[in-house]
């Protein structure tokens, strides 16, 4: 057991699991290697990280996750219309996730959500923003972060 609890500065290494609403599971490191990353490194979105705050290694928790804490709500502002020869080549189709690349120049992931005759609409959201989580963890180590 350790003498560390989970806090700003501190490296964990846990197994996590995330399942949206209806118990589907989106992801999860129990059959992987354990996730290990610094609380506060934005690794995790800040909704992750505040229930873990003060857990140890051996503990287990189960956390539901609001969608403002997790990936956002779903924003229509981020739906767009795109004109269809933007696409080349390509053969777009609707669910296929393409890079894009944003006014900075950033790879900003967007999926097909509609095909039109002559447009091409792109949904931006994250895929999990709007949806409630569950974050369960199984807590396996605290260390304080080594800086190089």
């Amino acid at each position: 057991m350790s003498d560390y609890r989970i806090d700003e500065g501190m490296e964990v290494t846990l197994h996590f699991t995330l399942k949206l609403e209806d118990g589907t599971v989106v992801d999860t490191t129990k059959d992987k290697t354990p996730a290990t990353f610094q609380m506060g490194d934005g690794n995790l979105p800040p909704g992750f990280e505040h229930p873990l705050k003060g857990m140890t290694d051996g503990e287990n928790g189960t956390f539901e996750i609001a969608p403002e804490h997790a990936f956002g709500q779903h924003n229509p502002q981020n739906i767009q219309r795109m004109k269809r020869d933007v696409f080349d080549d390509e053969e777009p189709e609707v669910g296929t996730v393409m890079s894009f690349a944003d006014a900075n120049g950033d790879e900003l992931p967007g999926v097909i959500s509609e095909i039109e005759e002559n447009m091409v609409v792109v949904d931006f959201n994250h895929p999990l923003a709007g949806r409630t989580l569950t974050f369960e963890v199984e807590i396996l180590g605290v260390k304080p972060a080594t800086t190089h």
